[in-house]
């Protein structure tokens, strides 16, 4: 069966009253929440897929009055543009994400970390944070306060710890693990970094309520799901799904009819060959992040690929040599089999590569780069060669 949502069903609705929603959140009290939360199986939207509710109930036991609630608006992942639509149609949604978080977390402090090329949003966010601010924070007494941090363009602070260290004008860095942000993330305080439409998915939870909200999805993988849809497909744009599509059926309802292969989850995600569109398009194997490639019989894979690599290269922070070096060895490598400077066999070798980066590299940049290199290379190899 085929599970398509239309556009603005939940998402972009605008029938989500952020009063009304609040306002029973606080009668649930925390506890309440964080168990509905935790109960509707809502992961992270932003590619990591972390339990949302778990998150949220981590950060409420940490001791101390100081803690902060982060939305990650560092939307660098190249195809998506789902939170930019968030942020533009329904800003308050994410307000109202950001405000279960205080009532779940006692953090007084909510932060937009705003991806620097969306700078031109800032005057809109601020213009809707005052009006939320009198409609809502202040109507019922919440000491909560939320404010704009634009950053500078560096993919990786879509990393939470590179995020944290970027708000506190240092190179934007992974931090090592643990401790987690959790326990030590701003100015070395309890703080809860959540992707912009895992926030907005707070308040459709809250909205449906925690049965209704679990009737869609699958066992492993709850609720809808904005995909950011691009490529060969006659139906570019921002679309909600439920979660447990097929490729097969994603790409009966978004594909030019003559898909070969869809990019799930970004540069940093798997491509899915013809042969395996059967699989689902969310849920094991796959990321959560949004972005959804699609390419027809007159795409080149091996140009593709070398346009990935060539991202990974630029945006490697350079901190760790695995993905520093290794990032930049497996362009060199790709480029010398095409050219015949280095046998097929070598591409073997390169996919060890990659394995052994997403082994040892310190952040998700360099653990990610073997998703979409040993998918690519392994499907469409003769594309690497000829």
């Amino acid at each position: 069966m085929q599970k398509y949502v239309n556009r603005l069903e939940y998402i972009f609705s605008e029938d989500c009253v952020c009063a009304e929603v609040i306002e029973g959140a606080i009668k649930k009290g925390k506890q309440q929440l964080i168990a509905d939360i935790i109960d509707s199986g809502l992961r992270g939207r932003g590619g990591a897929g972390f339990p949302t509710g778990l998150k949220w109930k981590f950060a409420s036991e940490q001791a101390g009055d100081e803690k902060y609630i982060v939305c990650n608006a560092d939307e660098g992942e190249p195809g998506t543009f789902k939170d930019r639509e968030i942020l533009t149609q329904v800003p308050r949604k994410v307000f109202g994400g950001m405000t279960l978080a205080h009532i779940a977390t006692g953090a007084k402090n909510g932060i937009i970390y705003l991806r620097g090329e969306y700078k031109f949003l800032v005057p809109h966010l601020e213009t809707e944070i005052k009006s939320f601010k009198k409609d809502v924070l202040d109507r019922y007494n919440l000491d909560f306060n939320i404010s704009v941090f634009l950053g500078s363009g560096a993919y990786v602070c879509g990393e939470e710890t590179a995020l944290i260290e970027s708000m506190e004008g240092k190179r934007g860095e992974p931090r090592n693990k643990p401790p987690y942000p959790i326990q030590d993330g701003y100015l070395g305080k309890p703080t809860v970094v959540n992707n912009v439409e895992t926030l907005a998915t707070t308040m459709i939870v809250m909205r449906l309520g925690v049965d209704n909200y679990k009737r869609l999805g699958t066992d492993d993988q709850r609720g809808s799901k904005l995909f950011s849809i691009s490529g060969d497909s006659p139906k570019e744009g921002v679309h909600e799904i439920e979660l447990g599509m097929t490729v097969a059926d994603f790409v009966s309802e978004f594909g030019d009819g003559d898909t070969k292969a869809v990019q799930v989850g970004g540069v940093a995600g798997f491509c899915v060959p013809r042969k395996n569109f059967g699989k689902e398009i969310i849920g094991r194997g796959n990321t959560t992040g949004g972005s959804t490639m699609i390419f027809n019989s007159t795409r080149s894979m091996y140009n593709t690929l070398h346009n990935f690599l060539e991202f990974f290269a630029e945006e490697s922070c350079g901190q760790c040599t695995p993905c520093r070096v290794g990032t930049q060895q497996l362009l060199k490598g790709l480029e010398a089999v095409k050219n015949g400077k280095k046998s097929p066999e070598y591409l073997d070798q390169l996919i060890k590569l990659s394995k052994t980066m997403q082994i040892t590299s310190k952040c998700g940049l360099g653990q990610s780069v073997t998703n979409s290199f040993e998918s690519i290379v392994v499907n469409f190899r003769e594309e690497m060669i000829y």
